[in-house]
């Protein structure tokens, strides 16, 4: 039987700030410490602060969402279809991640670039679908991306409370968006 794997001390810090903040965003940096199993020195030896730590986690949670969207979305054989894989990819992630998007991040350049580098790709996503007659062209792309990154996060929310499973929120998340935003039926 293979030991079990060790994380280092800075993995273990993401991954129990990951948990902790995911259910309470002001756990302090004493129990995220007492979590991960280090002592205070260790984290503030791989975090400067808080909003280092806060700023690494957003940085990973973009990594882990760019690829559970690339690869649910890979096979796709239509625009259309690979908004509606990456909106049923990233639903599971908000256990994981939803805390962030509470967390006033876009202060950091390098991530208000990266912020800005998702908006565009999101945009060209959904214009792609539109041409495809997904959404009525009458309404902006922006609107659009917007609305389902709030559908996004009212899915977390939703599984979060317990008010749905990641399955529910995923189809009432979908529906919502295709009915509430579909092109015009003749």
């Amino acid at each position: 039987m293979k030991p079990p794997i060790r994380l280092s001390a800075r993995e273990s810090i993401i991954e129990a700030s990951f948990a902790l903040f995911s259910h309470n965003i002001g756990a302090s940096l004493s129990e995220v410490a007492e979590r991960a199993g280090v002592g205070r020195a260790t984290l503030h030896r791989q975090f400067a602060n808080r909003d280092d730590l806060l700023r690494t986690l957003a940085r990973l949670a973009i990594a882990e969402m760019n690829a559970a969207a690339d690869a649910a979305s890979a096979d796709a054989k239509s625009y259309s279809e690979a908004l509606r894989a990456t909106l049923y990819a990233l639903i599971p992630l908000g256990d994981r991640h939803g805390f962030l998007a509470r967390e006033p991040l876009e202060a950091d350049p390098d991530l208000a670039k990266e912020f800005e580098r998702l908006d565009q790709e999101m945009n060209e996503l959904v214009e792609a679908a539109k041409g495809e007659g997904l959404f009525d062209t009458a309404l902006p792309t922006p609107w659009i991306s917007q609305v389902f990154d709030s559908l996004l996060f009212t899915a977390w929310e939703s599984v979060k409370l317990g008010h749905t499973t990641t399955n529910q929120a995923a189809d009432l998340a979908w529906l919502t968006l295709i009915q509430g935003l579909g092109a015009k039926k003749k």
